[in-house]
């Protein structure tokens, strides 16, 4: 039981790894021994992340676009030239966009729908020879971060973002009983309050935020770096397609 939550010897890449919730799961896995990339699209920002990362554990700035085709092969082939196989993956990088419903733009769907849920998809497709090899000794994982809003309503009018997530749970589903053949087991994370730049509220009036959650306090980088280890560690070998509600119960009281 002891090396149960162990990632010592893995290799993990994070999307949108150099801020909020991507950063505390990076210092999750650094602290669970585990080689980590971080990508983000802004070099200098991904760049001082994983320089401060590394007081932790080995930890590589890779700062890529993932947004775009081209952003996603570079990715890949950064990684590919520093490791021969990756046993983790997590895609984080997201975006959202709120606006009433007679003035929702199209811009505002296409570029978070595109990011939250076409990406996954293709990083992964992209990925998916290194992540077979990364299952040959042991399960690979692939773990996508949705949120509570793709599971229940937020008064918040923020469409793109509830549809895009809601779409990633269930791309998880499907995505799951696919790769499982290739013993890469694929989950999901949908997180509530965790203070975050996309997150403003949590992050800048968190005792007022709290009051609305049955838990009484917003999520702490502790409780997101749990849940990433049991899902990417040999703990979370049989939890397949599931998404794991990490949120204090926001979702039971709406």
């Amino acid at each position: 039981m002891s090396d149960l939550f162990s990632l010592a010897g893995r290799s993990a890449l994070i999307t949108g790894g150099s801020r909020g919730i991507g950063r505390m799961i990076a210092a999750g896995f650094l602290k669970a021994g585990a080689r980590v990339y971080i990508s983000a699209r802004k070099a200098e920002a991904c760049n001082a992340a994983a320089a401060e990362l590394s007081a932790l554990g080995p930890c590589v700035s890779l700062p890529f676009d993932v947004s775009t085709p081209a952003g996603i092969q570079a990715l890949v082939a950064a990684y590919a030239e520093r490791e021969s196989q990756l046993d983790i993956l997590v895609n984080n990088a997201g975006a959202a966009w709120g606006a009433p419903f007679d003035e929702f733009p199209e811009n505002g769907w296409d570029k978070v729908v595109d990011l939250n849920l076409k990406t996954p998809f293709f990083l992964t497709q992209a990925l998916h020879g290194l992540l077979v090899k990364g299952g040959k000794s042991q399960p690979a994982k692939v773990i996508n971060i949705a949120s509570i809003d793709g599971q229940s309503v937020n008064p918040m009018e923020t469409y793109s973002y509830a549809a895009s997530k809601a779409g990633l749970i269930h791309l998880t589903r499907r995505m799951a009983l696919r790769l499982v053949q290739d013993n890469i087991v694929v989950s999901a994370i949908a997180p509530g309050a965790f203070a975050s730049d996309m997150n403003r509220d949590a992050r800048d009036h968190g005792d007022a935020v709290a009051e609305r959650i049955p838990a009484r306090r917003i999520g702490t980088d502790e409780d997101m770096a749990g849940a990433a280890i049991y899902l990417a560690s040999r703990a979370g070998d049989y939890v397949v397609g599931t998404t794991l509600t990490v949120d204090g119960g926001v979702c039971l009281a709406r």
